[in-house]
């Protein structure tokens, strides 16, 4: 496993539309445990494959500190309710916007074995699945932010601590 560098506002790979994964490779499988590495590292609570620089329909996510989630072409199928929240990026570092999400979302996609998942969410892992999932079509949460982006009320020397998207 190795920290990858996360890419950040501005670079045009987070602009792009991510491709479909085919099928789970050893390369593939190494992707997914540097994201998880990267993003703890990050502290951060999700990851796309884009902001490590690869153009493939992969997230992960660990909200709850003890239920990872691995999605590989991940689609959200319903949602409903809206939740008004604070957000930060591993891509747009010392920033933060309000941005409007569903309050529940029901996300199916494919396991690390490639097998199908149902993955419901509401409150921060609903914001978390929708946050990761615009990554891989292109969007940053700063497109959302309702009166734009401030800078975080975390200080600098405290920021490597905290938790971030």
């Amino acid at each position: 496993m190795a920290i990858r560098n996360i890419r950040t506002d501005g670079d045009d790979i987070l602009r792009k539309v991510c491709k479909p994964v085919k099928e789970m490779t050893p390369r593939i499988s190494e992707l997914i445990d540097d994201m998880f590495e990267t993003m703890y590292e990050a502290n951060g609570v999700g990851l796309a494959a884009p902001q490590v620089g690869v153009l493939k329909r992969i997230v992960v996510i660990d909200v709850f500190d003890d239920h990872p989630l691995v999605l590989i072409n991940p689609e959200i199928v319903e949602s409903d309710g809206e939740q008004i929240g604070e957000e930060g990026c591993l891509s747009l570092p010392g920033l933060a916007g309000e941005v409007a999400r569903p309050a529940h979302v029901v996300c199916k996609a494919l396991d690390r074995d490639m097998k199908p998942i149902t993955v419901e969410g509401t409150e921060l892992l609903a914001r978390a699945i929708c946050h990761e999932l615009d990554h891989l079509d292109g969007i940053l949460y700063k497109d959302l932010a309702i009166n734009g982006l401030h800078r975080s009320d975390i200080p600098e020397e405290e920021e490597e601590s905290e938790e971030q998207e």
